[in-house]
């Protein structure tokens, strides 16, 4: 299997099932925790925390973008982050399903973005579904937040620290809590 037909399977929400599939996943794996093992096992100047993340993720990393490792990935493929983005430390991308990150975006310590699912029924339940997170433009997620599977966030949208994030969140909103909901919207502010 190559990643191009891997990526293309995902988008189709189907079972991660089958020898193949499970074979081409240990193998990303493997690459993915060679990488981040050495992104963070010593400090790295930021250039150098870029040059890493564009061979985790296998495409270059904007010069604007800004990491604080340590950076926990599973597959590292499947991510795409825009420019300006803003990533503190202890974040986790189980990017299977992708997780893309809109251009502005700022990642609080310790977020999760999870985009596996295992069956709910007992016989189903080794099985895992894939489905993408996309944060649109210029999301705030606070720290030890939870960003689930199949989820977009609105753009200017703020995630409370600590949330679950089951549903969908629209754009120009705060969202917080167990799971997550929405608390009040966000009206631009307008210096003269």
């Amino acid at each position: 299997m190559t990643l191009e037909e891997f990526l293309k399977y995902v988008e189709t929400r189907k079972s991660l099932s089958g020898r193949d599939l499970h074979c081409f996943m240990d193998e990303m794996s493997n690459e993915a925790r060679r990488i981040t093992f050495e992104l963070n096992a010593s400090y790295h100047e930021p250039e150098e925390v870029r040059n890493l993340l564009s061979r985790l993720f296998g495409k270059p990393v904007d010069p604007s973008v800004k990491v604080f490792p340590p950076f926990y990935t599973d597959f590292g493929k499947n991510i795409k982050i825009g420019k300006n983005v803003f990533i503190n430390a202890c974040c986790h991308f189980q990017d299977h399903g992708g997780v893309e990150l809109g251009d502005g975006c700022q990642i609080g310590h310790n977020v999760v973005f999870a985009t596996l699912n295992h069956g709910l029924a007992p016989e189903d339940r080794s099985n895992t579904y894939p489905a993408p997170i996309v944060l649109k433009k210029n999301v705030w997620v606070g720290s030890n937040s939870t960003i689930l599977s199949g989820v977009t966030i609105g753009e200017n949208a703020v995630v409370g620290a600590g949330s679950v994030v089951t549903k969908d969140i629209p754009a120009n909103t705060v969202a917080g809590g167990v799971p997550a909901r929405i608390i009040k919207h966000i009206e631009s502010v307008v210096s003269h």
